[in-house]
């Protein structure tokens, strides 16, 4: 009996030597400010042991096996530290330890290279590379981000709506078009540096995300860099001039932490000609923390900023003046005038809770009110010619149509010689009215979307286990949305009539039938007012599973949204459809995905990814023209989304690299357009609203990307994608137009329903396939040089669906064209594919520590080449049948060629930064 005892006793005593509970303990502090450092990653590596800082500096591990292991300690901005650690059983307390300042860091491209050029331009997708991808170490979105967004480049062919962007758990997608409106929040790089971006299908903590994945962006106060951060930069790409500088007190004895910055960024001109650029941008962030598990912050967000915008234009254009020309400006008392400013005022308050619910579980509730304004310039003239400088009635195409050798020799000197927006003439034609009591010939106005959206959430962390881990997320968010036009300047003039010239009747003209023939001034509203509401209620749940050899995760979302339009005018074009509410377009939508990675070893991983999910329409694709009448887009549905990657990963000590195939299909897609044409129905004339509906379409591709460190100074890099991106049927397709033309159109406005023979023809998603090579050193002594070498091709211009269906080829009298030969056609209707090209960027820096401060300053050059290449453009639908458009492509120049929008120059970019 004595033996067992001591026989269990001697095996118990072995079992708690061997499984004791050993504990790692520790405070992580700045070694400048020595104040703790929160949120800083500590784990035990090749392990799923992982933790993090609390607030005032301190971690803790638990549950360690006995043994050597290697601790590793990694915070954004700092160097990372590695502890070889031997544990038995006993409790390791590694007291304070010190994170260094990474001066390299200072050499990120990422924190400086984002110029709003690549953010808001409204003719592309470009707004989601550099802006969604740029927080991503990958080698290949870096790429896309720094090397390829110049290009137009879209990630999987997919535009910006599939990639969610959110500040502090709060998504700030609009709903009005599904993107996000980066200029919301331009000019606060500094503050912007805490992101967590998912890839693609991958998990989020934070949402349930899109196929281009989501990026989110912390602006709590205690998780910002202490200190302070001054920069300026000069550029001459989009604005000239930028001074931005960022204070963070880093948090107080008595639980308070504050962060502030503000920039400004001004230029009288970017690459093309006339687009000034004026922004300012303030951030306050101020959080308390109340206890150790409760802290409340507020952040608040306001970036005013004008900027003028530039046009495409055609090859004939192009031509004569050059890839600089931007027809929307010209001079006006001496100075350069832009009639199209796009003016963004759209501040943002936020309060967010963050509760520690328990040591392994936290829960953040956020609200958020944004207001304010997005107003875009234009001129009106309902009672004057068209003011446009490139007008094709006054360029040489025009007069060789005619053969008229002399009108159009006359025509390119004066294009040539002036080609610009005639401002004197304007101001003539309004003063002389007003000298006999008329009406302005021409008037200034803005399109104005004033927004007031309220958000609010709560978000759930929770880690069950060292292995499984659930998310979970509740949001509300409801929109009310102003849309009016509004005078700016009656440009010398008395007043302007509120009519439309262009319809058959007296009642029709009015653009508000309730109060016909108005003249309106400075500040008036006209044209069209409406408001757009949508309350959205979304839910989304996610568990993820981690174990030695195979990672794991499922998500689903669910979501309810509800849209509508109340009409504020009686529109004379649209009497019974205009004024008052349309019915309410409710969707409830769903997704689900999952995905595993495998490890093969600690180097080696396969990662692959499924999703299914619904979305509803926008509302900017749910209402045929909401600027006039509540009229809803036949068969309006949810799209359909399925996508799905696999990967494999190498992460080695010499070689990262990673290899992607994709595969993403969309179903019952809607696309409006709005243009003039001629040939509707046979040979009529009219303003339409080309309805695009049921569309389809496969984009498949390969992604790669390699590093090689191949000494300690020196690593070469590659990147490259190889994408098919197709429409994958034939959609539905009708026109609407407010006016009659004979019958072509109905009382509501629209045509008869054609089909679009779109299939097989390549989506308008900038270079299809773009390859980059480059080399980076980096000295010890903190100098650093790099150069990259990028090639794109498959480039394809964006077609006109309606020259695609049957009105193409049909008479008036619904027979086809007498003389219509298919070859000829087939020839016309070939997508236009643009030349490759190669561009050149070059980049370096310098980084240095005087004491306390932290200075680096460094220079990018891009396309040092100076190659001249076309990013992007689209065939005019203006000749909208056989007839039209082969006269007009008999020409040596098309008097309606496709518009296209070429790359820059070589360009600059310029930064030096102090950081203390």
């Amino acid at each position: 009996m004595n033996k067992t005892i001591i026989l269990i006793v001697l095996f118990l005593l072995c079992f708690t030597t061997i499984y004791s509970q050993n504990i790692i303990i520790g405070i992580v502090v700045d070694n400048n400010s020595e104040s703790p450092l929160s949120n800083v990653f500590v784990r035990v590596k090749n392990t799923n042991v992982i933790t993090k800082s609390d607030i005032n500096g301190f971690f803790q591990l638990k549950d360690l096996s006995n043994g050597s292991c290697v601790l590793e300690i990694k915070f954004n901005g700092f160097e990372t530290q590695n502890f070889p650690i031997e544990l038995s059983g006993k409790t390791l307390d590694l007291g304070s330890i010190i994170l260094y300042k990474d001066i390299t860091e200072e050499q990120d491209l990422s924190i400086i290279t984002i110029t709003d050029d690549e953010l808001n331009n409204d003719a592309s997708a470009a707004d989601n590379i550099s802006g969604l991808l740029h927080a991503s170490k990958d080698i290949f979105l870096r790429t896309a981000a720094f090397e390829f967004s110049s290009s137009f480049f879209r990630i999987k062919g997919l535009d910006s709506g599939n990639g969610k962007v959110l500040i502090n758990g709060i998504e700030m997608n609009k709903v009005y078009d599904g993107r996000a409106q980066w200029s919301n929040w331009g000019g606060l790089n500094d503050v912007l540096r805490n992101q967590e971006f998912s890839n693609g299908l991958s998990p989020s903590n934070f949402t349930f995300g899109g196929v281009l994945g989501s990026t989110n962006m912390d602006t709590r106060a205690s998780q910002q860099r202490h200190g302070t951060r001054i920069s300026y930069s000069s550029s001459n790409r989009s604005y000239e001039h930028r001074v931005m500088a960022t204070h963070s007190t880093g948090i107080s004895e008595k639980g308070w932490a504050m962060t502030f910055s503000a920039s400004r960024r001004l230029g009288n001109e970017g690459f093309n000609e006339g687009t000034s650029y004026n922004a300012y941008a303030v951030f306050a962030s101020i959080e308390k923390k109340i206890n150790d598990n409760h802290s409340l912050n507020f952040t608040g967000i306001f970036t005013p900023n004008r900027r003028g915008k530039s046009s495409p234009n055609t090859q004939e254009v192009f031509d004569l003046k050059g890839i600089k020309y931007n027809e929307y400006w010209g001079n006006l008392n001496g100075k350069k005038r832009n009639s199209r400013i796009k003016e963004v005022v759209e501040p943002i308050l936020m309060f967010s809770h963050y509760w520690n619910v328990s040591e392994n579980a936290t829960l953040q509730t956020n609200g958020s009110y944004q207001f304010g304004k997005i107003g875009n310039s234009r001129l009106d003239f309902n009672g004057g010619s068209n003011p446009s400088p490139s007008y094709y009635q006054i360029l040489p195409s025009y007069f060789l149509r005619y053969n008229d050798l002399s009108g159009a020799y006359n025509a390119q000197e004066n294009f040539v010689n002036n080609g610009q927006l005639n401002w004197d003439r304007i101001f003539d034609a309004n003063t002389t009215n007003a000298s006999v009591a008329l009406n302005n010939a021409y008037v200034l106005y803005e399109d104005r979307n004033d927004d007031k959206q309220f958000t609010i959430n709560t978000i759930y962390n929770a880690e069950i286990n060292n292995n499984i881990s659930i998310n979970g997320k509740l949001e509300y968010k409801g929109l009310r949305s102003k849309n009016f036009a509004e005078v700016l300047d009656l440009l010398g003039g008395i007043g302007y009539l509120d009519i439309n010239n262009f319809a058959d009747t007296e009642v029709q003209m009015q653009n508000d039938v309730l109060n016909p023939n108005r003249v309106v001034g400075v500040g008036d509203k006209f044209r069209y007012n409406f408001n757009l509401s949508s309350v959205l209620i979304n839910a989304f749940a996610q568990v993820q599973f981690k174990y030695n050899k195979i990672d794991f995760y499922a998500a689903a979302k669910i979501s309810k949204i509800t849209n509508q339009r109340e009409g504020l005018y009686q529109n004379g074009r649209f009497e019974n459809s205009s004024f008052g509410k349309s019915e309410k377009l409710n969707f409830i939508n769903y997704g689900i995905k999952t995905g595993a990675t495998y490890k093969i070893n600690g180097r080696n991983l396969i990662d692959a990814n499924f999703a299914y999910l619904t979305q509803a329409p926008t509302i900017r694709n749910s209402f045929s023209n909401a600027r006039e009448n509540n009229n809803i887009v036949n068969d309006l549905q949810s799209e359909k989304v399925f996508s799905s990657d696999v990967s494999y990963i190498r992460r080695g000590p010499i070689i990262t690299s990673r290899v992607t195939t994709y595969y993403t299909e969309i179903e019952d897609a809607t696309e409006i357009s709005f243009y003039f044409a001629d040939g509707v129905g046979g040979d009529n004339t009219a303003f339409v609203q080309e309805i695009l509906s049921g569309i389809e379409k496969k984009q498949l591709g390969l992604e790669f990307g390699l590093e090689a460190q191949v000494t300690p100074t020196i690593k070469l890099k590659g990147a490259a994608s190889i994408g098919s991106f197709t429409y994958a049927n034939n959609p539905d397709l009708y026109l609407t137009s407010d006016v009659t033309n004979e019958g072509i159109f109905d009382e509501n406005g629209r045509s008869g329903n054609y089909i679009s023979n779109l299939k097989n023809y390549k989506i308008a998603a900038g270079p299809h396939t773009a390859h980059s090579v480059g080399f980076e050193y980096r000295d010890p002594n903190y100098w650093w040089i790099g150069a990259t070498v990028n090639f794109f091709s498959n480039t394809f211009v964006d077609i006109a669906p309606l020259t695609r269906s049957s009105n193409f080829y049909t008479d008036a009298d619904g027979l086809t064209f007498p003389d219509y030969d298919i070859e000829v056609a087939r020839e016309l209707l070939q997508q236009e594919k643009f030349n490759n090209y190669k561009v050149v960027n070059l980049v370096g820096g310098k980084s240095w520590k005087i004491e306390r401060y932290y200075i680096s300053a460094f220079a990018t050059v891009n396309n040092l080449l100076n190659t001249e290449y076309k990013s992007g453009g689209f065939e005019q639908g203006r000749n909208a049948n056989y007839n039209e458009l082969r006269a007009d492509k008999a020409l040596n120049k098309p008097v309606f060629g496709n518009k296209y929008w070429y790359g820059r120059g070589t360009t600059y970019f310029m930064n030096v930064n102090i950081s203390f």
